[in-house]
């Protein structure tokens, strides 16, 4: 089993940034694979950014490349978003997850944690 706990969600204008958290527990974590994705009123969750367990391959949704950046602490058992430039439409519920399998595809993720607001103001 793999708990996951998110924080650093809030309210920025557009332009600012953010980083988010998210800390795991569980033995296991370290053989799994880290994500996010988010979620805004009226749509699908859908992918943002996911890293690979040991090398740290990265990958990301078109609509953030270049502005957030995932990276991991595998001693600290954390995976983390820091989110630049940030605009209004980057607006949801942010949720980090862990997978064996390495996919973007959002119904292939085993654990996910409650989810963290982030609001971009204009």
């Amino acid at each position: 089993q793999v708990q996951l706990v998110e924080s650093g969600g809030g309210l920025v204008q557009a332009g600012g940034s953010l980083r988010l958290s998210c800390a795991a527990s569980g033995r296991t974590f370290s053989s799994h694979h880290g994500g996010w994705f988010r979620q805004a009123p009226g749509k699908e969750r859908e992918f943002v950014a996911t890293i690979t367990q040991v090398a740290g391959i990265t990958k990301y949704a078109d609509s953030v490349k270049g502005r957030f950046v995932i990276s991991r602490d595998a001693a600290k058992n954390t995976v983390y978003l820091q989110m630049n430039s940030l605009k209004p439409e980057d607006t949801a519920v942010y949720y980090c997850a862990a997978t064996e399998f390495w996919t973007t595809d959002v119904a292939l993720w085993t654990y996910w944690g409650q989810g963290t607001q982030v609001t971009v103001s204009s």
